[in-house]
């Protein structure tokens, strides 16, 4: 390094897969050293403030605290420079555009990252500008004021990755700290919380049924009462649901 100091990384992802993708990455880059890797937004708050690093890479999609709950404890003013990772395409990008930050869309490409990395280096020799506050100010707003929903989820298949359109997911199945897409006979794991996914869709289109499904409204077929209040929920692919009391009453609009 002659003598110059390293540019130190805080990882934080929830997903060991993906910190270790970017832990690859950045052993390509002799000036950049990992301090610290996170497994949720609790630990990465907790290391950036004790390690107070260059940079972080920060994944969205964490259980209880995520990338942006992180950028609120910690304060706009005090983060790093933050590099977003998202398997999403549309919400989270939607506002890193608006705010002028940096992202990199998993899986993560290789030059993408090269080029994220050049913008750290770059950045950090003109000093942290306070427009950075700004933009990290900006984004927060963009996300927690903006109505727009998810239309593409990235999701991984097997050995690789596949778009999976909102419009073609018939239903949600909770599946533990994961939920599972049923989409045209074939099914995809997301890690995510029921709540957080229903956050992201269009409730327009997307009702919760059961604390274990949400439904496709344009998927339904038929919808039948059943015992102590509950319904059946038919799809039109014939899958059989239920619909409990608790969520009955939101239905009734559009009866």
């Amino acid at each position: 390094m002659n003598g110059i100091a390293p540019i130190r990384a805080v990882v934080a992802d929830d997903e060991a897969f993906a910190r270790q993708r970017i832990l690859q990455l950045l052993q390509h880059e002799p000036d950049f050293q990992v301090v610290s890797e996170c497994s949720h937004g609790g630990e990465a708050v907790e290391a950036i403030r004790k390690l107070k690093p260059d940079v972080v890479f920060l994944d969205i999609q964490m259980p209880e605290l995520d990338g942006f709950g992180v950028v609120e404890a910690i304060g706009p003013e005090k983060m790093p420079l933050t590099i977003f990772a998202t398997a999403f395409d549309q919400h989270a990008i939607q506002a890193f555009e608006v705010s002028a930050l940096d992202y990199l869309l998993k899986p993560i490409d290789p030059d993408r990252m090269v080029k994220a990395l050049d913008r750290v280096r770059s950045m950090l020799r003109g000093g942290h500008p306070n427009g950075l506050r700004l933009q990290l100010d900006s984004l927060l707003a963009v996300v927690n004021q903006s109505d727009t929903y998810l239309t593409r989820i990235l999701v991984k298949h097997e050995e690789h990755h596949v778009i999976v359109k909102a419009g073609d997911i018939q239903w949600i199945e909770a599946e533990d700290n994961y939920v599972r897409l049923h989409v045209e006979g074939t099914s995809h794991l997301l890690r995510m919380s029921m709540a957080t996914i229903l956050s992201k869709l269009d409730p327009r289109q997307f009702r919760r049924i059961h604390r274990s499904s949400i439904v496709n409204l344009d998927q339904i077929h038929e919808v039948h009462p059943w015992f102590s209040g509950d319904h059946v929920v038919i799809m039109k692919d014939g899958t059989r649901l239920t619909m409990s009391r608790t969520y009955r009453d939101q239905f009734k609009e559009l009866a």
